[in-house]
């Protein structure tokens, strides 16, 4: 049974308030710089696969993961390369697929889009959309986007997009469709949608017991079930926040400024709590949604994550905020040099 492990950034960049002192944002030019770096030390340790969030606002340094995606390609050899998410819903289908599979060219192959409906929102105002058709605009999209990626000829009638007649999309992935994975919090709609659709899901877990998603994963297997699709052939995925260092102690303390710094912005603007060190023990232990310590307790908690949920792909999705970037690539290694091989063992024979 093979598992994939890997990677997933947020290009999160925003100061972090520690004990000794600060850790201040870096540019969004350096961080775009390291992201690069951090893919590339993921591809020559050997991880599967790398995927980078879009975003529109300040705390992000990106805004078109395919750009920096590509500029990894050219010197990655096999790690796959995904969005983590395309925001489809404010993105328009035929740009989506002609960048990725311009992308699929330069990776040769390795191309992978991850859309969503988008849990940030700042990309609706900035391109011209109406809140109020969020649903519709996402359904719409995905319907034109999976159209594009099976047909050379495109017939597609829409209401907020334009239709299409007649008309090809260039260039074709020359490996064939592109992977499309839907992604989710975990709302019920996408997990409905994605089974109806048999496209891949993967969920995104920062909070709570990921167990709990066993409900949801049921709910997308039915539905897939449903409408016909094969559910052994349906790849599952999720992505936590996460950090590794030597010891469980060193890590924790290493990466709880982060954690806090980002949550904070996220409970100003969203009324929840601030976050506090209780927080942060429980989500880091057992059942909380953190992978945080040695790579002994990552990998075990990651296993323990694979076989309740019927996994077939985690990434830990670090760094979070403004952490040293050498602290990063050092948990990359780790991942790759001390957890995988745990994770592979344990499942070589499943």
């Amino acid at each position: 049974m093979k598992i994939e492990l890997g990677l997933t950034s947020f290009a999160d960049n925003i100061d972090i308030h520690m004990e000794n002192g600060r850790q201040a944002a870096i540019s969004n030019g350096q961080r775009i710089r390291n992201i690069i770096e951090e893919i590339e030390t993921a591809d020559q340790y050997g991880l599967d696969v790398y995927g980078l969030g879009e975003h529109h606002r300040a705390d992000y340094a990106v805004s078109d993961p395919v750009t920096v995606l590509a500029a990894a390609a050219r010197n990655t050899t096999h790690i796959k390369l995904s969005s983590a998410v395309t925001v489809l819903s404010s993105d328009d289908p035929v740009r989506v697929y002609e960048r990725f599979s311009t992308l699929n060219a330069v990776s040769n192959g390795r191309a992978e889009i991850m859309v969503g409906r988008g849990s940030f929102i700042e990309s609706f105002p900035l391109f011209g959309y109406d809140l109020k058709d969020y649903e519709q605009l996402f359904n719409e999209k995905i319907d034109l986007l999976m159209t594009i990626n099976k047909e050379k000829i495109v017939n597609w009638e829409g209401e907020l997009r334009p239709s299409i007649e007649n008309l090809s999309v260039y260039p074709k992935a020359e490996h064939g469709p592109l992977p499309i994975t839907i992604a989710t919090g975990g709302t019920p709609e996408s997990s409905l949608k994605a089974g109806a659709l048999g496209l891949p899901i993967t969920y995104a877990i920062i909070g709570g017991d990921p167990k709990r998603f066993r409900r949801n994963i049921d709910m997308y297997k039915s539905i897939a079930r449903f409408y016909g699709h094969n559910i052994n052939e349906l790849p599952i995925a999720t992505h936590s926040w996460g950090y590794i260092a030597e010891t469980d102690e060193l890590a924790k303390r290493e990466f709880f400024p982060s954690v806090k710094a980002s949550h904070d912005i996220l409970a100003k603007e969203r009324g929840w709590p601030p976050y506090d060190e209780n927080s942060f023990d429980r989500e880091a232990g057992p059942h909380g949604a953190l992978y945080v310590g040695s790579p002994e307790t990552v990998a075990q908690k990651i296993i323990e994550t694979i076989e309740a949920l019927g996994l077939t792909r985690f990434m830990l999705h670090t760094p979070v905020g403004s952490m040293p970037h050498d602290k990063t690539i050092n948990t990359i290694k780790l991942l790759a040099e001390r957890v995988k091989p745990i994770v592979d063992k344990y499942f070589e024979n499943k």
